[in-house]
Parts: C-alpha cells; sequence; structure tokens
C-alpha cells in the first residue's frame, strides 16, 4: 500500500484542501498520515479524522524584525530533522504540501530523501513559505490561471483547490427546514470567513428591509456577531457558525456575499454559486484577496466590491445585478478547467508515484 505524507498548517486554510482530499486518497489504496506542527490549528483539525498526525517543531520566517527571528532558524533545523526521521521510519511514496511555515521543513526533508513532493498555493501570488519550498517541489498546484507566471518554469498547473466532498451533497430542503424559509424564493449566503466580518455583517444588516422583499438571506456572522435585534425577521436567518449546516445552505443558495478568501471562492467555483466578493483591504492584509477577487471578476465567475467602495446603495445594486445576471456567471464556472480539483490533483499524484517507481 503506498503511503503519502500530508502537511501544512498555521491557519485553516491551509488544512481543509488536504481534509478534501483525504477521502479520495483512501479510496485509492493511499495510507495517509499527517506531519504538522506540534500544537498547531492542524493538530485539531486532523486528529478527529482519524489520521495519524505526527507533530514537529516549527519556526516562523517573518519579513519584520522580531526577536524570535534569532531563535526560530534553530527550530527550523529541528523540524527538518525530525521530519526526515519520521519518513525514514514510514517511507511515504509521495508528499502533499498545501503550504505554512510547518511545511517548509518537510519540503527539505523531502528533497533530502528524494520523495517526490507536490505543493499547493492558493493566494493569487505566492506566500513566503511556499516560495522557499518551491525549489525542491516536483508540481506546484495554484488556483488561479495568474499564479502560473509566479511559479517555477515547468511546474505551475492550474488545477483549482480541492473542495470538500461533502458540500456537493448538500440538501436544498434539509437547509430550507433549517432556516425556515421556502425552496421557490431566490437565496443569498452572506458568509464572511469563520469569525465573520464586521463590515460586511454591517452593510448587509443595513439593507435587510430592502433585501428580504425580494430574497431570502442566509446569514453566517460570526459567533461574536450574532444580533438578537435580528432574530425573527420574516426572510432572514443568521447563525454564528456553520459546519454541518453549511452544504445545505449552499444547496439551497442561489449566490453569495463573501470575503474572497481563496478557498472559500473555490467552494462558490465548484457549486456554481456566483458572488459578490468583498475583499479584505490591502491596509489590513497582504492584498492577496483583492488579487483573488480580482482573478474571479476577470473570469466571470464574480463581481468584485472593494470594501472603500461600498455603500448601502452600491451593495444593493450589486446583489440585484448579479442575479440578474447569474445564468452567465453559472455558464463561466461551468467551463473552467478548475472546478474538480480533487480528481486533477489525485491523477497528479498517482502519475508522480507511479514514474518515480519506474525510475528505482
Amino acid at each position: 500500500m503506498p503511503k503519502i505524507v500530508l502537511t501544512g498548517g498555521g491557519t485553516a486554510g491551509h488544512v481543509t484542501p488536504n481534509l478534501a482530499l483525504m477521502p479520495k486518497l483512501k479510496e485509492h489504496g493511499f495510507d495517509v498520515f499527517y506531519i504538522g506542527s506540534y500544537d498547531g490549528i492542524e493538530k485539531s483539525l486532523i486528529e478527529p479524522t482519524g489520521t495519524p498526525y505526527l507533530g514537529i517543531s516549527s519556526g516562523k520566517l517573518r519579513r519584520y524584525h522580531d526577536w524570535k527571528n534569532f531563535t526560530d532558524p534553530f527550530r527550523v533545523l529541528k523540524g527538518i530533522r525530525e521530519a526526515k526521521q519520521i519518513m525514514r521510519n514510514e517511507k511515504p511514496s509521495i508528499i502533499f504540501s498545501k503550504g505554512g511555515f510547518v511545511s517548509v521543513p518537510v519540503s527539505i526533508a523531502a528533497r533530502r530523501l528524494r520523495i517526490p513532493l507536490i505543493i499547493h498555493e492558493s493566494d493569487c501570488t505566492p506566500g513566503l513559505a511556499n516560495k522557499l519550498a518551491f525549489p525542491f517541489a516536483n508540481k506546484v498546484c495554484c488556483n488561479f490561471p495568474e499564479t502560473v507566471k509566479y511559479l517555477p518554469k515547468g511546474k505551475g498547473v492550474y488545477t483549482g483547490s480541492p473542495i470538500r466532498e461533502e458540500l456537493l451533497s448538500g440538501d436544498k430542503e434539509r437547509g430550507a427546514k433549517i432556516t425556515g424559509f421556502t425552496t421557490d424564493k431566490p437565496t443569498i449566503l452572506v458568509i464572511g470567513g469563520s469569525t465573520g466580518s464586521v463590515a460586511i455583517n454591517n452593510a448587509v444588516r443595513n439593507i435587510v428591509p430592502k433585501l428580504t422583499e425580494k430574497y431570502q438571506v442566509i446569514h453566517v456572522c460570526g459567533e461574536a456577531n450574532v444580533d438578537p435585534e435580528f432574530n425573527n425577521i420574516p426572510n432572514y436567518f443568521q447563525i454564528g457558525y456553520a459546519n454541518e449546516e453549511l452544504k445545505d445552505f449552499f444547496a439551497l443558495a442561489d449566490m453569495a456575499v463573501s470575503r474572497a478568501g481563496a478557498n472559500t471562492i473555490c467552494e462558490f467555483l465548484a457549486l456554481r454559486k456566483p458572488s459578490i466578493l468583498i475583499p479584505l483591504p490591502a491596509a489590513s492584509s497582504r492584498g492577496d484577496q483583492i488579487l483573488n477577487a480580482e482573478s474571479f471578476e476577470r473570469q466571470g465567475f464574480a463581481k468584485m466590491l472593494k470594501q472603500e467602495d461600498m455603500t448601502d446603495e452600491r451593495l444593493l445594486n450589486d446583489i440585484n445585478d448579479l442575479f440578474d445576471n447569474k445564468e452567465k456567471y453559472v455558464e463561466a464556472m461551468a467551463k473552467s478547467p478548475a472546478s474538480n480539483a480533487v480528481d486533477t490533483i489525485l491523477n497528479m499524484i498517482l502519475e508522480l508515484v507511479g514514474s518515480n517507481k519506474k525510475n528505482k
């Protein structure tokens, strides 16, 4: 049975695509195990799946001055030694890395042990950890066609992002039952990331009276942002965090209003949900969400609305325009080669494992 190491961590976005790949890998006979940091968020997300989890030392590589910059290189060196030892013991056939700083020692160890490595880059422009690991990779997958030019020549492949299979199995009727909505009125899913977005929450709530004349609104607002004043408003349903229910909300929704995190918008693509994307402003991020949203708008999958340009009237007009033209957006998404990333990446893994066996 071939073994595969999955790695990536630091944020949920560096883990959820790995979770999406796991079922298919197991279906194809892979023995899957995970390398992450000792106590990062990846540990709490992976261990409940029953997948063997092995922790290593991990430093953070900062672009700014911090006294930890002097000690973290030693943590990275320790992580390389630990990753090498794990891989000598487990003898994996291949490694798939989703990025984050824990993936750097794993990628270096892979090169030293001559184990094939596939990296996945989520954003339009590569993050620092992945940039450091690119020289050790056989292939680098990406979510956006514009990213290929930033990747090592001959390695970049536009695949899109693996999304969890369960999101494809949502039930529209169940979504209507949870929310108290009907299935014959257009529905908007508003989602601002795992903790919600205050800017999006406020903008949507400002126009709830007008929105709910025409639409049903499912508002995933963040646990700390549930507002009792908005309970019991007809055609409006708020929830702090959606887990099991999310697939059913997606099934019921005709379109979305959202931040522009790479994994979330790739879910919209796979599920053919046109969206209004309101990226995090450049002042509070490295600007990756702006590039993500611009790419989706350019490809005809979404409309971008910059937070600094957002007014109540503009948001309402953009939502109405998106709905009136939603078939055009759905058609563009259906033609995208990045709408079935799990199978594309799985085939790449199988091909590399096969060619590596022949060369030994």
